[in-house]
């Protein structure tokens, strides 16, 4: 079973950056597809991008593209999302996910606990 922990939220003010880590343990880190999700109060969750460690290009959803960048450091078997020009409706607890296949936003088996991020105006 994949473990995932995250860290590196906070609130930040418009504007803004913050950057997400999420560390993998449990299993070979090159073999899985690696996710960022987030949900807001009364909100569904929102896929936000995903990438597959053993080679490809990141996917992003429309709502961040741009603005938000995937990266990962595979011999940390660690997955960071690097979030620029944040928005007040960036607020959410942001969740680091893992699985096997990125074909769908539905192929994640495995999830991180979470961590805050708040938005000020």
């Amino acid at each position: 079973q994949v473990q995932l922990v995250e860290s590196g939220g906070g609130s930040v003010q418009a504007g803004g950056s913050l950057r997400l880590s999420c560390v993998a343990s449990r299993y070979p880190y090159s073999n899985l597809c690696m996710g960022w999700f987030r949900q807001a109060p009364g909100k569904e969750r929102e896929g936000l991008g995903k990438i597959y460690i053993g080679g490809g290009s990141a996917v992003y959803a429309d709502s961040v593209k741009g603005r938000f960048a995937i990266s990962s450091d595979n011999a940390k078997n660690t997955l960071y999302l690097q979030m620029n020009s944040l928005k007040p409706e960036d607020t959410a607890m942001y969740y680091c996910a893992a699985g096997w296949t990125c074909l769908t936003w539905s192929d994640f088996a495995y999830w991180g606990q979470g961590t805050q991020v708040t938005v000020s105006s």
